[in-house]
């Protein structure tokens, strides 16, 4: 392995969502098989400093990474295929890199220097960009530029990476990754608007080292050639990117396109250990032949949006490869659910999970979708504000507390079973003040969620304010609820349980977050187990 570390800068042209961060993280996955130490790095030029105060609509799920860090949701995808944990360190905004200049500068740091995007600014960005592959000594760091190239915000970032080109000269290369559309009109695969996005680049400076083209058709070896001239790039630097029936097709895609191949020769690294790709194998074979299937329902009120919930849908796909079940899941909005249709809404459903989110908006019919399941005695799972729907529904049915409810929702409820937890009442600021990251859980023993993890003490990743009300505990405890994972430092309850019911789960923590190929999280592997029994239970 070469001792300085290699940097790899994907950026996208032509149009947004061709799938970088896919790209990215099949790669990283290629590099890592091949035995190098491999991380990922996403820059996004939006201005907030985060994605956390962000609506899902606007942006997708916002992942959470170890170390408390509000990030993109393509860092979700990056651990998922690595098998590796990321931190805030991964993931860096405009807004992140304009506040430290700015801070710096309020500190008197710049000696009463004029403060200008050049340097300062490209400064900050290329020490983000450095600093990750000195850390913890990477051999190779992926950094994916967000956006498309020829967007005003992307410019700082665009320039900052050209700079890097000429301080680091062979230790970085240029991944240009754009789209090849297809005319129906001519049946013609058309190169112009690549030719276009990379003419962009080379006006900012960039000269791409290789071009992964997004196509719907096989591009022959006469685009190929073509696109190669136009763009100045080898013809073997031309890699097809076709449409796959699921993202994890892609490393193997990319792998009989040989573009590990060919970025090991353009960086000099070492091509002696071939990829080893055999439980990814393992993984795709099962993903792709299932022996059985069930169906899960997805309760959430931002179901219009699937990237709002990816982190649940993947961690569903990794539990199913492993119990070799094809898991068909049903997007509910929560609107829809009432009392006259939850029996349609819900009919031939194996396992319910009630998903996280904040607001009042289409609460109740996250709490009817948890009365359903408990009554029809159906694998539940409740994430985060899932778990405290679980709360308010059994408070409000069995403990008979009419209008129980969280004071998020309700700050007048006589009886807030779920209420703000002490630290946050007196916070003013919405960004990054939420309880985040990776916290202790410890498990009672005898209990479901012990039988699950096989283990006394667990570390899980948090995003909320609400917690359990403790105030109510023997309520629940002496009326048949148990709470099986508490956070004894501060005394919190964690998880949730029914032991007469055959699997009810609710967890305040998010185990999607941990879920990857490699390492199905255990929660949702037992729940596809769940939801078997109750397949064959009903037939």
């Amino acid at each position: 392995m070469s001792s300085s570390t290699k940097y790899i800068f994907v950026t996208g042209g032509v149009t947004s969502s061709l799938g970088k961060g896919i790209v990215s993280a099949s790669l990283a996955k290629l590099l890592q098989a091949r035995g190098f130490k491999v991380t990922i790095q996403k820059l996004d030029p939006y201005i907030n400093v985060d994605p956390g105060t962000l609506n899902p609509y606007e942006h997708g799920e916002c992942y959470v990474t170890d170390d408390g860090a509000e990030t993109d949701l393509d860092l979700g995808h990056y651990e998922r295929f690595l098998n590796i944990s990321t931190s805030q360190n991964n993931n860096v905004t405009t807004g992140k890199i304009y506040q430290t200049v700015i801070d710096k500068e309020r500190r008197g740091d710049y000696l009463g220097k004029t403060v200008q995007v050049i340097p300062h600014i490209t400064n900050e960005i290329k020490e983000h960009i450095l600093k990750l592959g000195k850390d913890k000594n990477y051999d190779v760091v992926i950094t994916e530029i967000g956006g498309t190239v020829g967007d005003i915000e992307s410019l700082p970032f665009i320039e900052s990476i050209r700079q890097l080109k000429w301080n680091l000269n062979k230790n970085v290369l240029f991944i240009h990754l754009t789209l090849i559309p297809y005319l129906s009109t001519s049946g013609e695969l058309k190169t112009k608007p690549t030719q276009h996005s990379v003419k962009t680049l080379l006006e900012y400076g960039i000269q791409p080292d290789i071009l992964v083209c997004r196509t719907e058709y096989h591009l022959d070896n006469g685009l190929r050639n073509k696109i190669a001239l136009f763009c100045n790039v080898d013809q073997e630097c031309v890699i097809e990117s076709i449409d796959a029936k699921s993202i994890y097709e892609v490393p193997l895609l990319m792998l009989k396109e040989k573009l590990d191949t060919v970025v090991c020769q353009k960086l000099e690294l070492d091509q002696e250990i071939e990829p080893d790709l055999k439980k990814w194998n393992e993984f795709l074979n099962n993903l792709q032949d299932p022996k059985k299937e069930i169906n899960i329902a997805l309760i959430g009120k931002y179901v219009e949006l699937k990237d709002s919930y990816i982190s649940i849908a993947e961690s569903l796909i990794h539990a199913g490869s492993k119990n070799k079940t094809k898991v068909n899941l049903h997007w509910i909005h929560s609107s829809k659910l009432e009392d006259e249709n939850c029996s349609e809404l819900l009919k031939d459903i194996n396992g319910v999970i009630v998903a996280p989110g904040f607001g009042s908006r289409a609460i109740e019919g996250k709490i009817k979708a948890v009365e359903y399941a408990r009554l029809k005695q159906i694998p539940f799972l409740g994430i985060c504000l899932g778990m405290q729907c679980a709360v308010i529904e059994f408070a409000r049915n069995v403990l008979k507390m009419e209008n129980a409810h969280s004071t998020e929702i309700d700050s007048q409820s006589e009886f807030p079973v779920i209420s703000m937890m002490e630290e946050q009442k007196q916070l003013e600021k919405m960004g990054g003040t939420m309880r985040l990251g990776s916290y202790q859980c410890d498990i009672e023993q005898h209990t479901l969620l012990h039988q699950i993890y096989s283990k006394k003490t667990i570390h899980e990743r948090h995003r909320h304010r609400f917690e359990f009300n403790n105030q109510f505990i023997d309520d629940f405890e002496s009326n048949g609820m148990i709470f099986s994972g508490k956070n004894i430092k501060n005394n919190l309850m964690e998880t949730i349980e029914i032991p007469t019911h055959p699997w009810f789960i609710g967890v305040q923590f998010h185990p999607e977050y941990k879920s990857t190929v490699e390492n199905p999280h255990p929660i949702f592997l037992s729940l596809i187990k769940a939801g078997l029994e109750h397949a064959s239970s009903v037939k």
